[in-house]
């Protein structure tokens, strides 16, 4: 080694040093969780268990100790399922899950060749024009055309979204299913529920032409009580009257057969990073407060994991300081967006005046209340906290090109000395 390298070594600032040990971590942390490997951390052949067995060994790894016996607080909660391939075929051509299209997350099984019946945007907005359509729809898929948004009015947009909603879900449409041709991004979720027709959005870039009829082979499977878990472990601090909760939903979307896996990276790989990270961190560093670290299971089922924990609660919800829920922490080239800024100014206020102080992150933008992730069951227990997630970068987001490779975690260093910052301050 040269003297001079060796003497930069010597003097580089602890700081510096931890926080490629935090990057480095971090990266492992989304590159383990984003594979193929885990499913997609969600319903079909175990992958929120996978996800959440990894949490518990690098609980374990970090010395957290447990409020049970293994971390886990298990649950059940409803969920539809595809585990098998899933053919779609229109007008002979194959199209591929996840690129081409998608499948409403509550969808039944259905397979054969159907003939269709085109609805235009126009149609959907009289009963004169709709009605017609249905009587002829029976035995056939529906396909809803694809329109451009800023041709009609607010009022003209809530009524084709709401006879959409119609066509999609309820069990009066006479039609065998429905088929959406969108120009937008293709966007999945999940679904507790199992709905009386099964429904298709395609890429309108995914086909040539009218659409003459199609052929498809979808097979769900849907569990009534489907046993999951949250994962949870805490740090012992110097006052143990008072805690500082950190949260992250562990869970995504999981697969659409076994060709689409939805890996989730930023959504929300990056905050169980986060959330690792910091446990890490504060089990080398006695914190001040008792610290607990969640990572939510079935958050993306409609925050079904954080609503039993709130329900069960392991540990006293009152003594709770602050809490912070990370989502999407895997960019950061705008900043960050504080969820309950305005609600808990005062705590805002210390925040930025840390940011600036130490500058640290391009902006922080203030938000109110919104109840979109796990800290909204908090919220409904008065306990104080912010939801937190970056801006800017990737827009991959529910898609099967959320993945690690792609994600940058461009201020994680930057957003992950700001949280110690901020809780130092409390």
């Amino acid at each position: 080694m040269k003297k001079g390298l060796f003497l930069l070594i010597v003097f580089l600032p602890f700081s510096f040093i931890g926080n490629a040990q935090v990057i480095e971590y971090a990266r492992t942390v989304v590159n383990t969780l984003g594979s193929e490997e885990f499913k997609g951390r969600g319903y079909v052949d175990g992958g929120d268990k996978l996800a959440a067995d990894y949490i518990r060994q690098e609980f374990e790894k970090h010395n957290l100790k447990s409020f049970t016996k293994n971390y886990f607080q298990s649950f059940k909660t409803p969920v539809n399922t595809f585990p098998n391939k899933i053919t779609l075929k229109i007008n002979g051509k194959n199209l591929q899950a996840g690129s081409d299209f998608l499948v409403e997350a509550g969808s039944p099984k259905v397979k054969g060749v159907f003939e269709v019946i085109s609805i235009s945007a126009e149609d959907l907005l009289t009963d004169e024009r709709l009605i017609p359509k249905l009587q002829q729809s029976s035995g056939k898929f529906q396909i809803i055309e694809p329109f451009n948004k800023e041709d009609f009015t607010k009022e003209e947009l809530d009524r084709i979204n709401g006879v959409t909603g119609f066509l999609k879900y309820h069990e009066n449409n006479p039609a065998e299913g429905t088929i959406i041709l969108t120009m937008e991004k293709l966007t999945w979720s999940g679904s507790t529920t199992e709905f009386p027709n099964p429904g298709i959005t395609i890429h309108a870039d995914s086909i040539s032409g009218p659409i003459k009829h199609i052929e498809i082979d979808l097979k769900n499977k849907f569990h009534k009580n489907y046993k999951t878990q949250n994962v949870i472990g805490f740090v012992e601090g110097e006052n143990s009257d008072s805690a500082i909760v950190f949260i992250a939903h562990y869970d995504h979307l999981g697969m659409l057969g076994p060709d689409a896996v939805f890996t989730g990276a930023n959504d929300n790989a990056s905050g169980v990073a986060m959330l690792l990270s910091l446990a890490k961190f504060y089990a080398e560093n006695n914190p001040k407060y008792s610290t607990v670290f969640i990572a939510f299971g079935a958050e993306e089922l409609g925050l079904v994991g954080s609503r039993y924990f709130t329900e069960n609660p392991l540990f006293d919800l009152s003594t709770i300081k602050f809490l912070i829920n990370f989502d999407i922490s895997g960019t950061g080239d705008d900043g960050i967006q504080v969820v309950n800024g305005s609600v808990y100014k005062d705590e805002f206020d210390l925040l930025t005046e840390l940011n600036k102080k130490h500058q640290l992150l391009p902006q922080i933008k203030i938000r109110g209340e919104a109840c979109n992730s796990d800290h909204c069951m908090f919220d409904r227990q008065n306990v104080p906290n912010f939801y937190i997630y970056t801006l800017g970068g990737i827009s991959a987001y529910h898609d099967i090109y959320d993945r690690p490779e792609t994600l940058p975690l461009t201020e994680f260093e930057d957003y992950f000395t700001l949280i110690t910052r901020f809780i130092e301050k409390l």
